[in-house]
């Protein structure tokens, strides 16, 4: 105990002893700098001097752009920048896919590669006299006269709202048809036997999707209506419209002709498709 005791004085006597720091010149010897020391100060002041580095150090990092130029810290710019960029690939990455979808779905038009199904107008007016048959709709005055009124506001509203377009089809020209619709031979047209640069019109408002030439079927446009409606126009001699123009029902979109590889002679070949199926357009056009 004694022994221990004695170390444990001379240790605190080693930590408590002073000592005496002096800066000399070393020309006159004269005392430029004293400072008494020590062992117990300079390991406080040397603790404390690396906490106060460490910490300022750590805030150095967390708040000033500074930590850029240290390595292993990303910038934040560049971070920023790469956080758009990838927001701007995912949005490319989708419009793409949009994109490839829509144009398989061209391509299905114009190869005729798609499941058919076949629209019967007279049965359709057929089921709907019938339900208006089974109907008993009666009318009072209060309702005649309410008719009325709704009827002038229309007539004189400058600024309507909704979609009144005229979905009658107007055929795109006028002549014999020398090959029918036929959906076992996957023929999804008419063939409308017509003189070589006979005007052919669009059969309704829309749209110019695609107006190019085309090895098979030679110059071709395909217009894309409301209620998902599509019409195509194969074997022109020439294109008189671009694709995104807009066009209104009865305008010229091209002259018929005998292009591509897959005509016999001056025809329009003509198809009709509703929500990405083939329908027969006889039903619908009178083309005689």
């Amino acid at each position: 105990m004694a022994k221990k005791k004695i170390k444990e004085k001379k240790f605190t006597k080693k930590l408590l002893h002073k000592y005496r720091l002096v800066i000399l010149n070393e020309d006159t010897f004269e005392e430029r700098f004293a400072i008494k020391l020590t062992r117990l100060n300079v390991f406080i002041i040397t603790s404390i001097s690396a906490i106060t580095l460490i910490f300022l150090t750590t805030l150095l990092i967390a708040f000033t752009p500074l930590r850029e130029y240290i390595p292993g810290y990303s910038s934040a710019r560049l971070k920023k920048q790469a956080t758009i960029l990838n927001y701007k690939t995912d949005s490319l990455v989708h419009e793409l896919e949009l994109n490839k979808r829509y144009y398989a779905s061209i391509r299905k038009v114009l190869t005729g590669d798609v499941a058919s199904s076949n629209f019967n107008r007279d049965s359709i007016l057929q089921a709907a006299k019938n339900d208006i048959g089974v109907l008993q709709v009666t009318t009072n005055k209060e309702d005649s006269l309410l008719r009325e009124k709704v009827n002038k506001e229309d007539k004189y509203n400058l600024f309507e709202s909704g979609d009144k377009s005229n979905f009658v089809l107007f055929p795109p020209v006028n002549g014999t048809i020398s090959e029918s619709y036929n959906i076992k031979e996957k023929h999804y047209a008419v063939d409308v036997v017509v003189a070589a640069n006979t005007p052919v019109k669009a059969t309704a408002d829309g749209t110019v999707i695609f107006a190019e030439w085309t090895v098979e079927t030679g110059y071709v446009v395909i217009i894309e209506h409301n209620q998902e409606l599509i019409s195509v126009y194969k074997h022109n001699s020439e294109i008189t419209k671009s694709q995104g123009d807009l066009v209104k029902a009865g305008e010229v979109i091209a002259m018929s002709g005998n292009t591509g590889e897959l005509t016999t002679g001056p025809h329009l070949h003509f198809e009709l498709w509703s929500k990405g199926y083939p329908v027969n357009p006889t039903n619908f056009i009178d083309f005689q």
